[in-house]
């Protein structure tokens, strides 16, 4: 998860350095709105967890050939569907970008944009289908293929726009995505196929297991999660800023996205069949103090934020500025990535968090509650946006991060009467104190120690 995380932040390196924080580069990051809903639609970000339950049943029951089929018609069905979803959008891919960016009105940009958007949406399917594939390899509890998805996927973004960016700019990059989105559903094909996978042509619209997965993912497809609202909204209201605001704020988010995946992404990726494997033996009080002792855990998020607030400039320096990326960028860049690093331990947090209710197959009442959190989180963008530019924008995604996590963190509490929770809020005041105490700490020895040191 660390490598994929790098490598992902490579990719953000080269494209700093062949574009820069300008115009073009934001109408790429708009070209992921409309694939952003296709994939959000099919729950492509959450098939293994409505689907690993499903299939770990017939894997305990001895009835592997009957699970096949099972994966089989929901990849056959839900493939059609998305497959269909994809051609409309490719056909009115132009008017939806009207709708979707309502602030971007650059002309010439405009048709870059929409070929890049028609570029990167067919790699919705290829998502949707490794997706699948991996959820299978996770069934049987084979984690290695399946962490090389996004390393095998950022880098064909890299050498999608190392090979062709100096010929066709930022269209180079979006061909990557579609060749790291293929390259990885072949390999990922590889790794389910070599454990027994059987995919089949079967369709049966009434089998049970079919309408199950549906009622399980159907709140998540129009659930609103942190993830989406976040790549979704900072893309919406950044079309209203002036040039390079919303690459500033992609290049922010990429940073601080760092020590959420180092502390985050994976614990709460490892601790999921745990805390299914207890509820379904019944043992939710020990699923609590997991879940209590993994948010403990996440909440050295805090403390390393904060270093990286104060060490804000040179961050970004070191990370991107070169080549197109100038000293200009580096200080959008840095200003912006304060704000957001304000809810890096909220997104962490929010790896796990979420999984409790999942783990009882619960995806309705997170689904309800979290959507609810984000409803209320949209002021903040407007606002945001109207009085602080692309730094409202990024201290919105904080705030709406702090909401969402802390509004299901307390509703989980309350439903599984978590005894534990109290020791968990008492432990982060404690850390957001410490670490409220550390910054001017951090800034004075900065600027009086580290000042002081002749770099000869």
């Amino acid at each position: 998860v660390l490598l994929s995380n790098l490598i992902g932040l490579i990719r953000e390196m080269v494209i700093a350095y062949v574009r820069g924080a300008g115009q073009e580069v934001d109408a790429y990051q708009l070209s992921f709105l409309i694939p952003e809903i296709l994939n959000h639609l099919l729950a492509s970000g959450f098939l293994s967890i409505t689907f690993i339950p499903i299939f770990s049943r017939y894997l305990a029951r001895d009835a592997e050939n009957e699970g096949w089929r099972v994966f089989s018609i929901i990849f056959n069905n839900l493939g059609i569907i998305l497959i269909g979803l994809i051609c409309l959008a490719e056909g009115f891919t132009n008017d939806l970008i009207a709708v979707l960016a309502p602030g971007y009105d650059e002309p010439e940009l405009r048709v870059t944009l929409i070929r890049m958007t028609r570029i990167i949406i067919p790699a919705q399917f290829f998502f949707f289908a490794s997706g699948l594939f991996m959820a299978v390899q996770f069934a049987k509890e084979k984690f290695g293929i399946p962490a090389l998805a996004p390393i095998i996927y950022n880098l064909g973004i890299i050498l999608g726009g190392i090979l062709l960016g100096s010929r066709y700019g930022m269209v180079g990059f979006s061909w990557g995505v579609l060749a790291g989105a293929i390259c990885n559903c072949i390999i990922q094909y590889w790794g389910a196929k070599r454990l027994g996978m059987k995919l089949q042509i079967s369709f049966e619209l009434n089998h049970p297991d079919l309408r199950r997965y549906i009622v399980l993912t159907l709140p998540l497809m129009i659930g609103l999660t942190m993830t989406f609202s976040r790549e979704f909204f900072f893309r919406i209201f950044g079309s209203y800023l002036p040039p390079g605001g919303i690459s500033g704020i992609n290049y922010g988010l990429k940073i601080m996205l760092i020590p959420v995946a180092i502390f985050g992404q994976a614990i709460g990726t490892a601790a999921y069949p745990f805390m299914a494997r207890l509820v379904a033996e019944g043992k939710t009080e020990e699923m609590n103090d997991l879940l209590n002792n993994t948010l403990r855990y996440l909440a050295l998020v805090i403390p390393v934020s904060v270093l990286l607030m104060v060490l804000k400039n040179e961050v970004v320096l070191i990370i991107y500025q070169r080549g197109q990326f100038d000293a200009s960028a580096t200080a959008l860049t840095a200003d912006i990535l304060i704000y957001l690093l304000a809810g890096a331990f909220a997104l962490a947090a929010y790896t796990i968090v979420p999984r409790a209710f999942y783990a009882m197959q619960n995806t309705v009442f997170p689904a309800i509650y979290g959507s609810i959190a984000v409803l209320l989180s949209i002021p903040f963008y407007y606002f945001g946006l109207r009085f602080f530019g692309s730094k409202g924008i990024a201290l919105a995604i904080s705030v709406s991060g702090i909401l969402q996590v802390l509004f299901l963190y307390m509703l989980w509490n309350k439903r599984s009467d978590n005894q534990g929770s109290r020791q968990v809020y008492i432990f982060y005041t404690k850390m957001i104190f410490f670490s409220t105490l550390l910054f001017p700490l951090l800034s004075w020895f900065k600027t009086n120690v580290l000042a002081a040191v002749n770099p000869a």
